[in-house]
């Protein structure tokens, strides 16, 4: 699509989720290579602006959405939506990508936007605004290919499947500043039981045994989560019978990123925690009961193992399957850590 290498043009991704959001940095870091020249905008709920706008090698504007019939995300305020559409037609965008769902109520939303050419994923029998550049969408198809899969219909190559995650000194001085900080070594156990959809998440009794597991072996055990989440850190922390240094609602998301980049392994139910630890090349452990994996779960499955499925009860999955899991990380990452080592032990004997 040669009239996108010097025009503008605007994605669609009005979602509130983390993992939401770093399920498509591949396909925007595809985009950006592609198109260098290109202003790229976004337009996503205000309360994430902080997070997309981490990425300014990649997006260049973020746009808040004004909510729209048929998208929840946003409440719908009818007298901001006209002006809004007006101000978008006005500028005239090149194209206009739905990145957001299945394009039952997006697709309307993202014509609206007045770009000359629009493209997305269409439903079997739904509206398809263009043939040529909608796809056909196949609700199993995993989040990352997915979009992936678009922008190469669009012209632009996959670039890997890496998450991304950007760091800033900010957030590790953001990350001293909290009260337990200090207490912070090396190589810890992050311990995450929070989720935004109570089905999802894993009883805090069985959290906690796992917790004590390590504890019990001189790993030392962080405790995370926001401030709402905390509630559900201090049931879990409540339940153990060992000490762990708990930062539930101490941390913004830029330092609870620097905290977890320190870590050796991270166990959650939480699936864009879990996306946060694949974009830090962290290795975690899945828990999933009311989400599916093979939608959401991390691409790498030597580094992130799932444990559970959709459809299971908090009580489906024991404490002894995730540690074997665990276990079997931990091995790894270790062994993974001693080569370098045992490199160089190897040259100093030849020598």
């Amino acid at each position: 699509m040669d009239e996108l290498a010097m025009g503008r043009f605007v994605l669609v991704r009005a979602l509130m989720g983390l993992g939401d959001f770093l399920c498509v940095t591949p396909a925007l870091r595809s985009l950006r290579l592609a198109y260098p020249s290109a202003h790229i905008a976004l337009v996503g709920v205000g309360s994430t602006r902080a997070l997309v706008m981490r990425y300014s090698h990649l997006i260049d504007e973020f746009i808040p959405f004004p909510g729209f019939p048929g998208i929840p995300e946003v409440p719908l305020d009818v007298t901001r939506l006209p002006p809004f559409l007006a101000e978008m037609q006005a500028r005239s965008f090149a194209l206009a990508v739905q990145m957001h769902g299945n394009g039952s109520s997006t697709n309307a939303f993202t014509v609206l936007l007045g770009a000359k050419r629009t493209a997305g994923f269409h439903a079997a029998g739904a509206y398809c605004p263009d043939p040529s550049l909608y796809l056909p969408l196949d609700e199993e198809e995993h989040e990352v290919k997915r979009w992936l899969r678009l922008v190469a219909h669009l012209g632009a190559p996959a670039q890997g499947e890496d998450l991304e995650f950007p760091l800033s000194e900010t957030d590790a001085a953001v990350l001293a500043r909290a009260p337990e900080a200090a207490a912070l070594g090396e190589g810890y156990v992050v311990i995450h039981p929070g989720a935004t959809d109570p089905a999802r998440r894993w009883l805090p009794a069985h959290f906690a045994a796992v917790a004590d597991h390590f504890a019990a072996e001189g790993r030392q055990v962080v405790l995370t989560g926001t401030a709402d989440e905390a509630p559900i850190v201090a049931e879990v922390e409540a339940a153990m019978r060992w000490p762990a240094v708990n930062l539930a609602g101490q941390t913004n998301l830029g330092a609870m990123a620097a905290m977890l980049a320190r870590a050796d392994l991270l166990i959650t139910n939480d699936t864009g925690v879990s996306h946060l630890a694949a974009a830090l090349r962290v290795p975690s452990i899945v828990i999933f009961l009311a989400s599916n994996p093979r939608r959401w779960a991390p691409l790498d499955r030597r580094l992130h193992r799932v444990v559970g499925r959709d459809g299971l009860q908090p009580d489906d999955v024991a404490p002894g399957q995730v540690l074997r899991e665990a276990n079997l990380l931990l091995a790894l990452r270790g062994a993974h850590r001693a080569r370098p080592v045992e490199a160089a032990r190897r040259e100093v004997a030849r020598a």
